[in-house]
């Protein structure tokens, strides 16, 4: 049994797992960042240029109301909502992280300079002289 513990405490101490609990939490937040742009930021303008439409009270009646059992609806108008909602979140988190990766770009190390130009003629001639002058000297 001690090695089952000793084990689980080996894999809940590594960096890895740290990490990931850590993504887990901020990506936490952040989800509560984006709904709340979605919803108090993105949407009330988006419904006023719909013209105040809501989706999310679009339903069909399945069946109706008998008695005290209430009416089966199909709110497909949630499921609308949902998605126009999901498209809006997608396409901040699109921006975000091309501007993120925007930033990263300019902060990237400037390009290797170009390889130096070939010797001239004038270079080469020059180099052919002095390894026929070291041949001298060492013979």
């Amino acid at each position: 049994m001690r090695g089952v513990f000793k084990e689980f405490k080996e894999f809940a101490i590594k960096g890895n797992m740290i990490d990931m609990a850590v993504g887990i939490i901020i990506g936490a937040a952040f989800g509560k960042v984006v709904s709340s742009l979605v919803s108090d930021v993105l949407m009330p303008p988006l419904g006023a240029i719909l013209a105040g439409v809501d989706f999310t009270n679009l339903a069909i009646t399945l069946r109706q109301a008998t008695g005290d059992k209430p009416a089966v609806l199909l709110y497909y108008g949630k499921f609308i909502q949902s998605m126009v909602d999901f498209f809006i979140v997608a396409f901040a988190i699109f921006l975000l992280v091309k501007g993120v990766n925007k930033l990263r770009r300019k902060q990237e190390a400037p390009p290797p300079p170009p390889p130096p130009p070939p010797p001239s003629k004038e270079e080469i001639l020059l180099a052919e002289i002095r390894d026929i002058l070291k041949g001298q000297k060492q013979a």
